[in-house]
């Protein structure tokens, strides 16, 4: 229903690159930029700055953005409405998600919901929680699910799931031979963890800031970019890590991993839907309610 040519244009200024434009599109190189050429003639005006092998949205490309932009959108929630007449759901729907949601949280729902909804796409976009949240102020997704909430005004957080991060390692170390420990010596551990911008990391400082304790305190062997890097890790070597309880059941039950427990000082914390201020309307409502119905506790 969306315009062809305004989404050739939608599409090479999310890219930046005719060519992965003309990909995503299955359409030629040189028919995104006859498409192109064509809008700038009927415009008059140059929508792209060209500079060498590089393109960069031009003062009137980036006006011309921000409304193909609203008249995506609303062609999305006509498409959603008029479809409910017809009991029928229908349409792409672009989800951001953290690595970790992504990987251990959201797979057996998403077939589930495919299942139920056939007739909706959905484009999954994978990040940490800064990326997810930038990717929809960019509106390149039009829903996230993140691990942590940084309080940015133009998004509004639900709260999702709840989740509780503990510090495990491998269950060969032999290195500490207790399985509690106090805050204070997490200061001579060697540890793993997340890369920077990770919602993950944004809440394990946050606990250990309430003890007095700084990352800058902490011995951090590596940082690794994701999870699964991280439990592989550990399995070769003393390290420990704190890692999403639902990151771990089955290294639990196989005796691969063990939670080493840190006196009062327990890491719980929300996973949250991440929308655009205003109310959740059309596909991202939909797949809102679904996984609030459907997720295991």
């Amino acid at each position: 229903m969306f315009n062809f040519r305004l989404k050739v244009f939608y599409t090479v200024a999310r890219r930046l690159n005719f060519t992965k434009a003309g990909e995503e599109l299955l359409i030629s190189q040189p028919a995104v930029t006859k498409h192109i050429k064509e809008l700038e003639s009927q415009f008059n005006l140059a929508l792209f700055d060209r500079k060498g092998n590089k393109i960069a949205l031009s003062p009137a490309g980036k006006v011309l953005l921000k409304h193909v932009e609203e008249i995506h959108e609303i062609y999305r929630q006509i498409e959603f409405d008029l479809n409910q007449f017809n009991k029928t759901l229908k349409g792409t729907l672009h989800v951001g998600s953290s690595t970790s949601i992504t990987q251990y949280v959201l797979p057996s729902l998403l077939a589930q919901f495919h299942s139920m909804h056939r007739d909706v796409k959905v484009e999954l976009l994978n990040g940490n929680s800064e990326q997810i949240e930038q990717a929809l102020l960019n509106k390149t997704i039009e829903l996230g699910i993140i691990e942590s909430k940084s309080k940015r005004r133009e998004i509004h957080y639900t709260p999702f799931l709840k989740d509780e991060i503990v510090l495990v390692c491998s269950s060969k170390n032999g290195s500490i031979k207790k399985d509690e420990i106090h805050p204070e010596d997490l200061k001579n551990i060697q540890l793993l963890m997340r890369e920077p911008g990770s919602g993950t990391l944004e809440v394990i400082a946050d606990a250990l800031k309430q003890k007095g304790i700084g990352l800058s305190d902490l011995k951090v062997e590596m940082q690794l970019g994701s999870t699964e890097a991280i439990k592989s890790y550990l399995q070769h070597s003393n390290c420990m890590a704190f890692i999403s309880i639902h990151a771990i059941y089955n290294e639990l039950e196989n005796n691969m991993l063990k939670v080493i427990e840190i006196k009062k000082m327990p890491i719980h914390r929300n996973f949250y839907f991440i929308t655009p201020q205003g109310p959740e309307m059309g596909l991202p409502a939909l797949f809102i309610q679904f996984l609030v119905r459907n997720h295991k506790v």
